[in-house]
């Protein structure tokens, strides 16, 4: 099964904080069979957030976690017009990515978050997803430049 999915790409994120972000991302996963229980998939996301928030520079956030709800490394992408807070010092997250990875599989986790690292170091790249016009564009995007890079 693929990373990410049409399915797994909410163009329209709205919400008042990164804790109904994560909910409505995290949904997209449960509704794809991909996680088993949403709230404790949640407060793994939560836990990992206490850490240290997840928000980058440039308007981009990545929560992520290991998780024992997680069936399948997946990712989800959120875009938000008005920005949601993460924690990133310069401002709120247009462009958020929920990486999910099962319990025992860390090297995969780091595996995409390192090559979405990279990527998103490329302003082409944070700029093809921000003018994508439909979930099928963002979904080759990430396919060419983060899962088969």
């Amino acid at each position: 099964m693929s990373l990410i999915t049409e399915q797994q790409v909410v163009l329209d994120l709205e919400a008042p904080d990164r804790q109904a972000a994560s909910r409505i991302l995290a949904q997209t996963l449960v509704d794809a069979g991909r996680v088993d229980d949403l709230d404790a998939f949640l407060a793994d996301i939560a836990k990992r957030e206490e850490q240290m928030p997840t928000g980058l520079p440039g308007g981009i956030g990545i929560p992520h976690c290991r998780s024992a709800h997680v069936k399948e490394p997946s990712l989800v992408f959120g875009r938000s017009s008005s920005g949601i807070d993460w924690g990133a010092e310069d401002g709120p997250a247009t462009l958020i990515f929920m990486i999910a990875a099962p319990d025992g599989g860390g090297e995969e986790h780091l595996k995409i978050l390192a090559a979405l690292a990279r990527r998103l170091m490329r302003a082409s790249f944070k700029d093809s997803l921000r003018n994508a016009k439909d979930a099928g564009e963002v979904v080759a995007i990430v396919d060419r430049e983060v899962v088969n890079a």
